[in-house]
This record gives C-alpha cells, sequence and structure tokens, in this order.
C-alpha cells in the first residue's frame, strides 16, 4: 500500500459534498492568509493553520474564539508535522512561501526548501482524494510581448528564482491532479499580517508619508488584484472544484493591466499632492512588463470585486495606522 492511501484518513470523496469540509492551511497567519482563514471560517469550514510566524505576526487573534480553528505554530517542511496534519484535511492550500524575487535571493536556500521540496513532499503524503488549490505568480511569464496578453497557454519564462520556483512548483501540483492552481497578478490591499513591499501598498505608503517617489522602469506594466478577492478566487475554486480542476488560472482584475506611471496616476487621485517622475535608478529582478488575460477564471463565474482605487482609498487609511518598519519581508 502507497504512502498516500496511509496518510489520507480525510473524507474520501468531496466532490458532491455542500456542507463544512476541513481545510488546512500552511502559512496561514501570512498576507494571503490572514485574509482568506477568516473567510473559510465565515463559510463554517473547519480550518487547520500551520505558520512558523516568521515575522512575528498576530494576525489570527481575532479568530481564535472560533471552535473551528486549530493553530500549529510549526514549519511547512516538517514532514512529520505535516504528515499529521493530513490525516483529517478534505482540502489543502500551500500558503507557505519566502515569496518575492529580494527575499529569495537573500536565502536561496530556504527558498528552495519552502517553495518547491515542502510542496514535493506534501505531493508525496497527500491522499489522492486531497484536493490542493495553489497560488503561484503570473511572474513566471517574465518578459512579455507588447499588446499581447499573457493567458494560461502562454509559455512560462520565468526570470528570477522565485519565479522559477513558484513556476516549477506549479508543474509539480498538477501533474499530480486533483489540484487547481492560480497564477495570482500584483497583489494589493490592506491585511492583518501587512506587506508594505508589494507595488501598489509601497507606492501608496510613499504618496503618503513622503508625498513623492522616483519611479524606474516607469512603463513596465503588470496585472494587479486585490487580496479579498484572491481569498474570494480560493472560496470560488472550493464550489466549482470539480469544472476546474487540473488547470492553472490567471487572477486578476481586468481593468488592472497598468504601468508603474498609470498606477502613479490611480494614487494621485485619492493623494492630490503626490508628486512623480522617471530615472534610471534600479531594475525589477523579475522584469515583470506584460499584460494578463484573466478571461478563464471569469468564464467560470468568478469577478474581481475590489478596483485598484477602492484599494488605494483603504491603503490610505491603513496608513494612519502603521507605519513600515514592521510591515515588509525584508
Amino acid at each position: 500500500m502507497d504512502s498516500q492511501a496511509n496518510v489520507a484518513h480525510g473524507i474520501s470523496d468531496i466532490s458532491n459534498r455542500t456542507e463544512p469540509v476541513h481545510v488546512l492551511v500552511t502559512g496561514g497567519a501570512g498576507y494571503i492568509g490572514s485574509i482568506l482563514v477568516p473567510a473559510l471560517l465565515a463559510r463554517r469550514h473547519r480550518v487547520t493553520v500551520i505558520d512558523n510566524m516568521l515575522y512575528h505576526q498576530a494576525s489570527l487573534l481575532d479568530c481564535c474564539g472560533d471552535p473551528a480553528l486549530e493553530v500549529v505554530r510549526g514549519d511547512a517542511r516538517d514532514r512529520d508535522l505535516i504528515a499529521r496534519s493530513l490525516k483529517t484535511a478534505d482540502v489543502i492550500m500551500p500558503l507557505a512561501c519566502l515569496t518575492g524575487a529580494p527575499l529569495c535571493d537573500r536565502d536561496p536556500i530556504a527558498a528552495k526548501t519552502t517553495n518547491l521540496d515542502a510542496i514535493r513532499m506534501l505531493l508525496e503524503l497527500r491522499g489522492r482524494s486531497q484536493w490542493i488549490i495553489f497560488p503561484t505568480t503570473n511572474s513566471g511569464y517574465g518578459v512579455g510581448v507588447e499588446g499581447v496578453y499573457c493567458t494560461e497557454e502562454t509559455p512560462l519564462n520565468p526570470i528570477s528564482l522565485y519565479g522559477r520556483l513558484k513556476s516549477d512548483a506549479e508543474t509539480a501540483i498538477l501533474d499530480a491532479g486533483n489540484a487547481v492552481t492560480f497564477r495570482l497578478a500584483t497583489v494589493f490591499g490592506a491585511s492583518p499580517r501587512m506587506r508594505l513591499d508589494l507595488l501598489v501598498n509601497d507606492f501608496t505608503y510613499r504618496a503618503v508619508t513622503d508625498r513623492a517617489i522616483v519611479l524606474f522602469e516607469a512603463h513596465f506594466r503588470r496585472n494587479f488584484i486585490h487580496v479579498r478577492d484572491v481569498a474570494a478566487a480560493f472560496a470560488h475554486a472550493l464550489d466549482c472544484f470539480e469544472a476546474m480542476k487540473d488547470q492553472p488560472y490567471n487572477v486578476g482584475r481586468s481593468d488592472a493591466n497598468c504601468s508603474k506611471l498609470e498606477l502613479c496616476e490611480h494614487i494621485r487621485q485619492v493623494v492630490p499632492d503626490f508628486y512623480f517622475t522617471e530615472a534610471r535608478i534600479g531594475e525589477d529582478p523579475d522584469k515583470r512588463d506584460y499584460i494578463v488575460s484573466n478571461e478563464k477564471i471569469e468564464a467560470t463565474g468568478f469577478r474581481a470585486a475590489h478596483s485598484l482605487d477602492d484599494g488605494i482609498r483603504e491603503l490610505v487609511k491603513a496608513y494612519r495606522i502603521i507605519r513600515k518598519s514592521t510591515y515588509a519581508n525584508v
């Protein structure tokens, strides 16, 4: 009997179930998880979070009164811990990740063991009936072709170590089957485990605190998605898993393919005295310059609800509360 059959003791078939399920979320106290976990609990799912609390965050405190939540302080690379945690899980959402090119470049060994090796271990240990919903990144598209939308059929060409690891993890998950992967646009918006190193979050912070920014590669374009819409996409995949499974999906706002310069113009609508200019002072390690089509996931019934402007207004309020030193990955 193979190891997969030995490990999984959860529900053998959840494809026709409408009642709550047990969701295992690794990295569940992170930027996305801190929005996703409360959303899952609100839908009456049972949730187990595994997180090493790398950033000393306390982002799930408001959920601790819910008896459907279990929090385990541990590492997603811990084989024994993952094996035990999988025994009762119906759905796995592996969010644990060293996120972003700068962080992965700083510690490439930790990046590989967390972003790829831990995923391969998870696939080895899980039962075949257990669903996986996995977030990757559309930075895997690398440098796009001007005027041509990247679809799920566009060949991946990741530039950074981060992009390569996430693309390799996606390939492994889809090859294993019974999974949905999300190629996330650049995420923005306020979260209890805030990140200020994300582009919209960073630029809005600079507008609020410094009132000015100098742009490099100002005409590079990318797609964007609000963190609450990311959580909604996970919930949507739970509801539509059988129709969506074993495929990747771009997840972003179709009206939010914009350049850094256009992003700053959006911010200036909310922060009128924001000044920005261009100079050759740096480069994006991911070389992200592309436009993305989200038509495939939209055809399943999903629509992002929060606009770029909504997120900027939200962030301006958030930055009256927080300061940057506590809220970054690097």
